[in-house]
C-alpha cells in the first residue's frame, strides 16, 4: 500500500452497465494548474456531496470509526485527472486519513499516504498519479479512517450503496467531493433539498435530476448539494445549516464553479415553523445572489414546486408559494429562472405534483419527474 505501481494502461473500475470506466494511464507530462487556471489543468468539481452533524439517530456517524475502511461509489459528471477532498466542517478533533485510494490507484496529500484533516477544515489530495476517468465514470474511492475518530461530519443520503468494512451504508464519511481537470462546458453547484438529494429516485440509479441534466451537457460537471430537509433560512439539526449557512461552505469554496442553481424553499413552507412571509425568502434568494456575484458567479433560481398532497400542505402556504414563484418568474431576483413548478405541476390541478411524476406521497417527484426537471434547466442559463 505504500509504494506506487509503475504507470500501466488498461481499465481498473467499470460502471455499472459496463458505460463507463476509470482508466489507469501514463502520469500527464503537463502538471495540473492552480483552481481556477486556464486549459486542461483547471480543476472543476465532478461529484459532490453537502455535510452535516450527527445526530442521536445516526449511530455510526456519532460515534466514529476506529481503523475502518470506507468504500464510497461516485459516478463523475465530468472526466480528467482526479483528486479528492475531505471536509470535517463539524467536527471538534482533527482526524487521520489514509492510506486512501480512487480506481485501485495511491492517493498522497503533500507526497504522504497519510494527512490529519483538521475540525473546522478541508484537505485536498494530490493529483491521482496515472489516474484519468472517463465522463460518466463510475469511480471507487477506499479510505482508511485510523481513529478513534470521534463524531464524523457526513452526508445522511447519497442514494447510492457504500460500504464502511463491508456494511451496506447509503452515507459518505468525511469525502465531500472529487475534483477534475476534463470539464469543458458549464460547471454548475446545485443548492437544494431532498428533491435534489435524489429522493423518489432509486438508490444506485443515478436518476436525480442533477444527475439527468449532466447527462444532457456534455462535458459538464454538475455537483449535487442536495440535503433532504434543508431550508433556505432556518438552520436544523438534523437537516443542517439552511441554505444561505451554507453558502460559503458548500458553493463558493468549490474550484472551477460558473454557476449556481439555487432549488430550495419548499421547506421553509412545509416544515414547522412554516414561513408565511413570501418576502422573507424572496430577500433570502436576493442574499444568495448578492453573495454569489461577489464571487462572479452566475445564479439560475428554480420555483418551488406543488407539494398538495403532502401531509402539511394548506391553502395558506399554497398562497405564498405562488406569491414566491410569482416574482421569481419576473426575472428581477435571479440571474436565470429554471420554472420547475411548470415542468411538474398539474395542469388540471396546479397545485399539485403531475400524477405520472409523483413519487406518491405528493412532495418527491420520480424518476421521469425528474428528467422532467433536468429538461426545465437551459443550457444557455448555464454558461
Amino acid at each position: 500500500m505504500s509504494g506506487r505501481a509503475p504507470a500501466r494502461r488498461g481499465v481498473l473500475t467499470v460502471a455499472a452497465g459496463g458505460l463507463a470506466a476509470v482508466a489507469v494511464t501514463a502520469p500527464a507530462a503537463r502538471a495540473a494548474g492552480p483552481s481556477g487556471g486556464p486549459g486542461p489543468s483547471r480543476w472543476t468539481v465532478s461529484w459532490a456531496t453537502a455535510q452535516t452533524a450527527p445526530t442521536p439517530a445516526d449511530p455510526m456517524a456519532t460515534a466514529g470509526l476506529t481503523d475502518a475502511l470506507c468504500t464510497t461509489h461516485v459516478r463523475l459528471s465530468a472526466g480528467g485527472r482526479i483528486r479528492l477532498r475531505y471536509a470535517h466542517p463539524f467536527g471538534t478533533a482533527p482526524v487521520l486519513v489514509g492510506p486512501v485510494t480512487a480506481g485501485g490507484r495511491p492517493v498522497s496529500f503533500g507526497g504522504r499516504r497519510q494527512a490529519w484533516l483538521a475540525s473546522g477544515a478541508s484537505l485536498t489530495s494530490d493529483p491521482v498519479a496515472g489516474l484519468r476517468a472517463a465522463r460518466g465514470a463510475r469511480l471507487t474511492v477506499e479510505t482508511r479512517l485510523p481513529g478513534p475518530t470521534g463524531p464524523l461530519s457526513f452526508h445522511r443520503n447519497t442514494h447510492a450503496s457504500h460500504s464502511v468494512d463491508g456494511t451496506r451504508t447509503t452515507s459518505v464519511f468525511l469525502l465531500t467531493g472529487v475534483e477534475v481537470t476534463g470539464a469543458h462546458g458549464p460547471s454548475v453547484a446545485v443548492l437544494g433539498d431532498s428533491i435534489t438529494e435524489g429522493v423518489g429516485t432509486p438508490d444506485d440509479a443515478d436518476l436525480r435530476w442533477p444527475d439527468q441534466l449532466a447527462g444532457r451537457l456534455p462535458g459538464s460537471a454538475v455537483a449535487n448539494l442536495g440535503i433532504s430537509g434543508n431550508r433556505l433560512l432556518l438552520d436544523d439539526a438534523r437537516f443542517g445549516p439552511g441554505g444561505q449557512a451554507r453558502f460559503d461552505r458548500d458553493v463558493l469554496a468549490l474550484p472551477g464553479l460558473r454557476t449556481v442553481l439555487v432549488q430550495l424553499g419548499v421547506n421553509d413552507l412545509q416544515q414547522p415553523p412554516h414561513q408565511t412571509d413570501p418576502a422573507l425568502v424572496l430577500a433570502g434568494y436576493r442574499q444568495l445572489v448578492l453573495r454569489a456575484h461577489g464571487a462572479g458567479l452566475r445564479v439560475v433560481g428554480a420555483t418551488i414546486t406543488p407539494f398538495e398532497g403532502w401531509t402539511r400542505w394548506t391553502r395558506e402556504l399554497e398562497a405564498v408559494r405562488q406569491h414566491v414563484n410569482a416574482a421569481v418568474r419576473t426575472g428581477r431576483v435571479f440571474d436565470a429562472v429554471a420554472d420547475f413548478d411548470a415542468a411538474l405541476r398539474d395542469p388540471d390541478h396546479p397545485s399539485r405534483l403531475r400524477p405520472a411524476y409523483d413519487s406518491g406521497d405528493g412532495l418527491h417527484p420520480d424518476p421521469s419527474g425528474h428528467a422532467a426537471l433536468a429538461a426545465a434547466v437551459d443550457r444557455r442559463h448555464l454558461l
